[in-house]
């Protein structure tokens, strides 16, 4: 793309043409896909990377400046997005190897029969919690769905799913103690990373 052509579809997107954000999508989205591509060999994160360069260009076209290269820009937006990614994911893999680390520890330190006679006991307390209570809990801490899926399943609000869960953990720990959340991290929570 000369400087001409380049300058005009800038004043294009700064201007909110959506016509002019449908040629970019069209001219370079194969390519840089093909790019994040061989950045990541993964095919969904190297749309997510491209798809988000896309929406960010779009939502800050107005800062955009037509004295650059429009390509330049995309290609490099790529890259960024592809090193903040692998930041991220480096980020929730020391933190689930952490969490993994210090479950093998307790399990390691616990001998086998304390370890059943401890899930027994909080599994019958467990059953102990009211019906509603211990469904949302049970749909949360086994079965793993996030609130925003159980609030949507039992169709009641998310700030009920929460308030469940939090009473569901009170009773939990004033029943059975300190010693038990031990258990508790084994066996119903799991690293959340947002």
């Amino acid at each position: 793309m000369d400087s001409t052509a380049n300058t005009k579809l800038i004043d294009r997107l700064k201007k909110g043409e959506e016509n002019a954000y449908m040629y970019l999508l069209e001219k370079y989205h194969k390519r840089l896909h093909a790019y994040s591509m061989s950045l990541i060999d993964n095919h969904a994160s190297a749309q997510d990377i491209v798809q988000n360069v896309f929406l960010k260009t779009w939502k800050s076209r107005k800062y955009l400046d037509n004295k650059f290269s429009i390509e330049s820009f995309l290609f490099k937006s790529v890259y960024n997005e592809f090193l903040n990614t692998y930041k991220k994911d480096r980020a929730i893999m020391l933190l689930q190897m952490k969490y993994y680390e210090s479950l093998e520890e307790i399990v390691e330190n616990t001998n086998d029969k304390s370890l059943e006679k401890m899930v027994e006991l909080v599994t019958k307390e467990i059953e102990k919690l009211p019906p509603k209570c211990r469904q949302i809990f049970n749909l949360s801490k086994k079965e793993g769905l996030t609130n925003i899926e159980i609030s949507e399943f039992l169709n009641i609000s998310i700030k009920t799913v929460e308030a469940q869960i939090t009473k569901a953990f009170c009773v939990l720990r004033e029943k059975l103690g300190t010693k038990y959340e031990t258990i508790m991290l084994i066996f119903f929570t799991r690293p959340s990373i947002s």
